[in-house]
């Protein structure tokens, strides 16, 4: 999979933000299946450990991607303090397996499909 380097460095931005807490965000995919547009959202646990996509960031985001012909097919969230791979909690809370789940820090960003409780890299930015 490629990703814009755009759209990993709005994800590294948006990490560098949040600090401390982990910050949160959703992602847009094109007809041809390619990432195209990042949101980034309110962490609503405000949480270094943990996140919550605000409900109404999460609607509006999926209302212009409509507009725009694309949908929503992956999230973001920072692992501030820890590795860049999917946390038990990531693997228990990922509940689509045809999302990619993208993770990342202040320098990397890493996608993964998680199916039942095997995570399959699927992009890395370094």
């Amino acid at each position: 999979m490629t990703v814009a380097a755009p759209l990993v460095e709005h994800m590294r931005a948006h990490a560098r933000w949040a600090l401390p807490n982990e910050g949160c965000g959703l992602l847009a995919f094109d007809a041809p299946g390619h990432p195209c547009f990042f949101y980034s959202c309110t962490n609503t646990r405000a949480s270094a450990r943990s996140f919550t996509v605000d409900p109404t960031e999460h609607l509006r985001a999926i209302q212009h991607a409509d507009r725009n012909g694309w949908w929503i097919g992956g999230s973001f969230h920072s692992h501030p303090h820890g590795p860049i791979a999917p946390s038990a909690m990531d693997i228990a809370g990922a509940l689509d397996p045809r999302w990619i789940y993208f993770i990342g820090n202040t320098d990397r960003v890493a996608g993964y499909r998680i199916e039942g409780a095997h995570p399959r890299a699927v992009y890395r930015s370094d």
